[in-house]
């Protein structure tokens, strides 16, 4: 309270707002210098007389008042009364803008807390918080404030459209009941906001940790690739510099034989031309003696057949040096290509844990954005005789024994069933349990479907859409038209997703990861029924 007191001191009482350059007058009162200037300046009499406008103290003169530096000091210490764009000011204070405090409807004017004093306290000067638009308040056609809503036509009247206007034979409310009641009809639909809301956040808080899990597996798969090729890209140039030594190896040891073998043959080339150039001599000399002196010569020495057979021999050595094993090149090759294939596919089984580890954070979200609040519960009237239903009736159970229901055009002669629930609209997703044996169908029909004979069976018309698992395999079936799917039974809890205006209709297994087993496309043109058929020893349950 005191702090209050205090503000007050330190507020002039001409703009209501706190004061700036304050000056005190010599009655004791403190004003702004420009808002006690203007309000002196306007003083204007045959008197020429000047008043306080607090205290009305007369004053002869212009009293000249002092500034307060320690005034200035405490004024800054509060915050300013300058009023926003969204106050709504005085009507009465036109030169300068003051925040009012109340508006009177029948003055159709705002006031400050000064002129608030002064205002007439008669009943028909009825006070409300600041406003200017009185136009809402009052009565477009009697000119009187609304006091009463009426309810058939949803608009607030006056006490003369009640009594004497078009709404005298409606039922009509006090206008603080009638906004009681709205207010409570806003909270409930504020309750439901704020749900939708808090969904809303708790799929977004899904979506962004999926995000960074996303992000996460990305830099680790990334690294992963990125060493892994590294890793290939290191086997393969060991195993190059391998594959290119071996070959060194072997051109080495062939040169080193063939080698072995060319010295001799190029001493025995040597020799060879010696004598045939001796031979030549002795072919151009023209003196007979000399060539028949030479008779001694060792014909023999030249081109025997023992020579023959010792240079055939060596040709034929050369064969017998060998060639580069090439049988040996590849083997070595095959056997490193053997070892970057086993590395491969050890950080394939890596890669394919880190995306079964994704799947399986998926699962949760993976049908996030669909309406799963539908209670499935199947129509008993449409069980044939030879299934069960359990107590809440989203059981349908193999039976060989006649549960003798009631004969109704409804009832299907073979053993199946549709749910009372059905979809014309929307995106939805229903979950079912399955046995782990037997023979079972499930899907979704129209409620047009026959009852007796072949094409009552669904998946066996136009009218259903079924997923079949028999003899431990999947098939899909529509219209007689039979899809064999290539997977086998691995979790028994399925799904159905139905988009109805997108026409699709699909199957999963519910397992980890998510197996999409098939999915139908068609034009729905009636309400869908989840449909179970059963064999043998089989049953379904629909979730809730």
């Amino acid at each position: 309270m005191a702090s209050d007191d205090q503000k007050d001191k330190m507020t002039c009482s001409v703009c209501s707002k706190a004061h700036r350059d304050p000056v005190t007058l010599t009655c004791g009162h403190s004003f702004c210098q420009i808002c006690i200037d203007k309000v002196l300046d306007s003083q204007e009499g045959p008197r020429r007389c000047h008043r306080c406008p607090e205290c009305r103290a007369e004053f002869d003169e212009i009293p000249l008042g002092k500034k307060k530096i320690k005034l200035c000091n405490v004024v800054n210490r509060f915050p300013s009364t300058q009023p926003t764009k969204a106050q709504v000011c005085c009507t009465y204070c036109v030169q300068i803008p003051v925040p009012a405090a109340k508006s009177c409807l029948l003055c159709e004017a705002s006031l400050c807390e000064i002129h608030l004093r002064v205002h007439s306290k008669a009943a028909e000067h009825i006070l409300v918080e600041p406003t200017t638009s009185f136009v809402n308040i009052k009565c477009s056609v009697h000119n009187e404030i609304m006091k009463y809503y009426c309810t058939k036509d949803g608009v607030c009247i006056c006490v003369s459209c009640r009594l004497d206007g078009g709404h005298s034979d409606h039922q009509v409310e006090p206008i603080h009941v009638a906004s009681e009641k709205k207010k409570e009809k806003l909270k409930k639909v504020l309750e439901k906001v704020s749900l939708k809301r808090h969904k809303a956040d708790k799929r977004l808080q899904i979506l962004q940790g999926h995000k960074k899990e996303v992000k996460v597996k990305a830099a680790g798969v990334t690294e992963r690739v990125t060493a892994l090729i590294r890793d290939i890209r290191g086997q393969l140039e060991t195993l190059e510099k391998q594959v290119l030594s071996e070959i060194s190896r072997q051109e080495e040891q062939v040169s080193i034989r063939v080698s072995d073998l060319i010295r001799p043959l190029e001493i025995k080339k040597d020799k060879l031309s010696m004598q045939m150039g001796h031979i030549k001599e002795l072919c151009n000399m023209s003196d007979p003696l000399k060539v028949l002196q030479e008779q001694e010569f060792k014909m023999v020495d030249y081109g025997d057949a023992d020579e023959q057979d010792e240079v055939d021999g060596e040709y034929g050595n050369i064969h017998a040096v060998g060639e580069l094993n090439v049988g040996l090149i590849l083997q070595t090759l095959h056997t490193g290509f053997g070892n970057v294939a086993t590395g491969v596919l050890k950080w394939n089984n890596i890669l394919e844990a880190s995306d079964k580890l994704l799947d399986e954070n998926m699962a949760a979200d993976f049908f996030m954005d669909v309406n799963t609040e539908l209670d499935i519960k199947m129509d008993v009237n449409t069980a044939s005789n030879d299934v069960t239903l359990s107590e809440d009736l989203k059981t349908v159970s193999w039976t060989d024994v006649n549960q003798r229901r009631p004969e109704t055009k409804e009832r299907f002669h073979n053993r199946q069933a549709l749910s009372s629930t059905f979809v014309t609209s929307g995106r939805h997703y229903f979950e079912v349990d399955t046995s782990e044996s037997g023979e079972w169908r499930l899907g979704m029909a129209y409620s047009s479907i026959e009852r007796i004979g072949n094409e009552s069976i669904i998946g066996y018309n136009n009218k259903s859409w079924t997923l079949w698992r028999c003899k431990n395999k999947y098939s899909a079936r529509h219209d007689r038209k039979v899809i064999q799917l290539p997977y086998y039974p691995s979790c028994h809890r399925l799904v159905i997703y139905l988009d109805y205006e997108a026409g699709r209709l699909s199957f999963y297994e519910l397992g980890e990861p998510i197996r999409d087993l098939h999915t139908f496309s068609a034009t729905f043109t009636e309400p869908l029924h989840v449909a179970f058929a059963i064999g043998k020893d089989a049953w379904l349950r629909a979730r809730n």
